[in-house]
């Protein structure tokens, strides 16, 4: 063999990778954030720990992605709102355990990166950890030639926040009487996507530039809609209220993730008529004739965050999202666990 290959002829890129790494220190910078110690490009992300106000720190953490929705971005070419999307299914994680988020790292593994590209979605990251409070210090990117098909990639991230032992949000003080208060979504964040895509794209056949009456907005930018962030929404709302458990409402909808708070004594109700679904909700209910207990597994149907409060701090809690310019419903209650069940619906 005469000719000598090397690793850009297998389809990897070193030299476009190092300079891609250079200007994601300069979005990186837009995160600034006390305790961030270097900057990106070393083999690991330095945060010095300022413990000075919390008697015994906790540090809590958690990992995700984006999913499916990624592929609404490929068909977009618009690759900005998935990285808002990433930070928030992290650190929505932490928030709810009381935790204020620290720092953040992220993973893009593509077939061949392409810079304007990835440049977008680490600028979307960079908003993310905006609006969380948390600095990007660190993260990955991986030029998998075979891998993925071309034009596509996936994200995963991680985040880390810090919460007083005494002041971490496990749903232990949660009894029966208390009272469930909603805090609406933004729309479907980043859950059901599979589903969405078979209703909009196979039953409706159509794209992501189709305009759609009953939305205001083509379908595209309807579903892509970033998530929302919460973590400073709720530092604000448990600095001096009795907020005894929170539930993001990921993947399982508001059932499974309502029951991982809640104590095993207990049940949760709810009432379908507190709120109702934007219209996102409304219209692929319809389209792909899914049913009521289907929809509540699959989306949020509105509802990004569940606070479980005592009933005499009901009035103060909602007063305090509203001064937020939130719209909370109340939405349930807990009840004493019978007969097995751990969650209910009712009229």
């Amino acid at each position: 063999m005469s000719e000598s290959l090397t690793y850009a002829d297998a389809g990897v890129d070193i030299e476009k990778a190092g300079d891609l790494v250079r200007r994601f220190k300069e979005i990186a910078k837009r995160t600034p954030r006390s305790g961030v110690m270097g900057e990106i490009g070393g083999f690991g992300g330095l945060f010095s720990l300022n413990i000075a106000n919390i008697e015994r720190p906790v540090l809590v953490s958690s990992t995700d992605g984006v999913g499916t929705k990624l592929k609404i971005a490929f068909m977009m070419d618009k690759h900005d709102t998935v990285g808002v999307d990433l930070v928030a299914m992290c650190v929505n994680d932490i928030a709810v355990q009381g935790a204020k988020p620290l720092f953040f790292l992220d993973y893009l593994s593509t077939a061949r990166l392409e810079p304007r590209v990835a440049v977008q979605i680490v600028e979307g990251i960079a908003d993310g950890c905006n609006a969380a409070h948390c600095a990007l210090i660190g993260g990955e990117t991986a030029e998998m030639p075979g891998f993925y098909s071309p034009g596509e990639y996936d994200l995963a991230g991680f985040s880390v926040g810090i919460v007083d032992n005494a002041k971490i949000i496990d749903g232990s003080d949660i009894g029966v009487g208390h009272v469930l208060i909603s805090i609406p979504s933004s729309g479907l964040h980043s859950n059901g996507f599979s589903l969405v895509r078979k209703i909009c794209f196979d039953t409706l056949d159509l794209t992501v530039e189709s305009y759609v009456d009953d939305l205001g907005q083509t379908l595209g930018e309807a579903l892509l809609t970033p998530t929302r962030i919460y973590s400073e929404t709720i530092q604000r709302l448990i600095r001096d209220l009795p907020v005894h458990g929170l539930a993001h409402i990921t993947g399982g909808g508001l059932e499974e993730n309502i029951v991982r708070v809640i104590p095993d004594a207990c049940s949760a109700i709810l009432h379908r008529q507190s709120w109702a679904p934007p219209p996102i909700f409304q219209f692929l209910q319809k389209a792909g004739n899914v049913e009521d207990a289907e929809m509540m597994r699959t989306f949020n149907n509105g509802i990004g965050i569940v606070a479980i409060v005592p009933k005499t701090a009901v009035q103060d809690v909602m007063l305090r999202l509203q001064a937020m310019d939130e719209t909370p419903a109340v939405i349930g209650e807990i009840s004493e666990r019978k007969g097995g069940r751990r969650f209910q619906w009712i009229d």
